[in-house]
């Protein structure tokens, strides 16, 4: 979608600077309001009290159940295209948070068919990523008893038949109209795997509210599939969206991504590979000479590292107002403040790797978090495939 700012943003691609405000009166999305701000679990995360995920749809539901202590579920997924970034990884370390501090169940589905429709990589390269990546997600650390991770070609057996039960409600022309006219009959089709996921927890759970947290871009897939879900041919509500703006490219607003000229932060970089691309890259919202910085200060709000900071990375917001001050007066310089995003960064990587590193093989490692027989048997019956033992 081409807005007159001449930014773009689909589930496919997302280019210029983004006018969010402009895109939620596009997409037809409500900002999130400070009352349901302060329904979330307290302390709110900071990447909802700090408003990066700033929109969303028919959150109360969701709400209201998860302080009444009734059963809900959240779905993000990960498309396998490459290693993971930071970016990448922000929403299932939300959903972790909401985990332990709700009891929820996490579904994780991974879309391995949608990334070999869309890039020009073999399926045994996007077999490789998808390997790496799961690594990365088990590294996140969720309870595997309340967490299912689905492989959309490994979980054939039942991502098929739902999406094929689904795909019946979504006409061609709906598909257009939403996400403009795809490439090959695989994207045509891949809303109703999408819907899949997103309905996954209720069909196997009974009917229950679940919050779908994701990036802006994907908020198309939302759409269709409240629309499959309004159609009342199955037992399941709407699933309810949480909205997040872009973590942006270190190179400046816009939406850090893997394919960028400026590199990307990825999982896998050491302390001095952090240093050294924040250093370098990080765009700066400070003056050209210390002289002319300590004069007229900087601006937070266009500084790349600043922004790294509050969106996740550093949890204390006296600090991260102090932090903004300094930075707005001056007395804060543009290459201490990369030094202290890259800090922080770096830590929260060490982290990560240090439990990735304490993982065995995916064999050992995530049969945990497999859907179990019984739950394949129900989902399926609950979009009407019998279960009578012949197939």
């Amino acid at each position: 979608m081409t807005a007159e700012s001449e930014f773009t943003v689909t589930p496919y691609s997302v280019d210029g600077e983004i006018d969010y405000e402009k895109l939620l009166e596009q997409f037809g999305a409500d900002q999130l309001s400070d009352d349901q701000i302060t329904a979330f679990p307290d302390p709110a995360h900071p990447l909802v009290h700090r408003r990066v995920f700033y929109a969303e749809r028919d959150i109360d539901r969701f709400l209201s159940a998860v302080n009444a202590g009734k059963p809900h579920s959240i779905v993000t997924g990960r498309g396998p295209s490459g290693p993971m970034h930071i970016g990448h990884v922000l929403p299932f370390y939300f959903a972790k948070y909401l985990q332990e501090q709700t009891n929820a169940l996490v579904y994780i589905p991974v879309s391995d068919d949608e990334k070999y429709f869309l890039k020009e990589m073999s399926l045994e390269v996007i077999g490789a990523h998808t390997r790496e990546n799961l690594l990365d997600l088990l590294a996140v650390g969720f309870d595997p008893d309340r967490t299912r991770i689905i492989v959309d070609t490994a979980d054939g057996d039942v991502v098929y038949p739902l999406a094929t039960a689904f795909a019946k409600a979504v006409t061609q022309s709906t598909i257009e109209a939403t996400y403009g006219e795809p490439a090959n009959i695989g994207l045509s089709f891949y809303p109703a795997v999408q819907a899949t996921h997103l309905l996954l927890p209720q069909l196997i759970e009974g009917r229950h509210p679940t919050l779908v947290p994701i990036a802006i871009d994907q908020d198309p897939h939302i759409r269709i599939c409240r629309d499959i879900a309004d159609k009342q041919r199955y037992d399941v509500d709407k699933p309810s969206a949480l909205l997040s703006k872009f973590l942006p490219s270190l190179a400046g607003p816009g939406k850090m991504s893997s394919s960028d000229d400026a590199p990307s932060i990825l999982l896998s970089d050491d302390r001095e590979t952090v240093f050294e691309k924040i250093r370098t890259h990080a765009y700066s919202g400070g003056q050209s000479t210390v002289d002319e910085h300590r004069e007229q200060g900087g601006d937070p709000e266009r500084d790349t590292s600043f922004q790294f900071l509050s969106y996740f990375f550093e949890t204390d917001d006296e600090r991260l107002e102090r932090i903004s001050q300094e930075y707005r007066d001056g007395s804060l310089l543009s290459g201490e403040l990369k030094d202290i995003a890259a800090e922080n960064i770096a830590d929260f990587l060490e982290c990560h790797q240090e439990r990735r590193s304490q993982l065995g093989s995916l064999v050992d490692e995530l049969p945990a978090y497999r859907l179990t027989d019984a739950e394949r048997n129900r989902a399926r019956h609950r979009v009407g495939f019998l279960d009578d033992g012949v197939f």
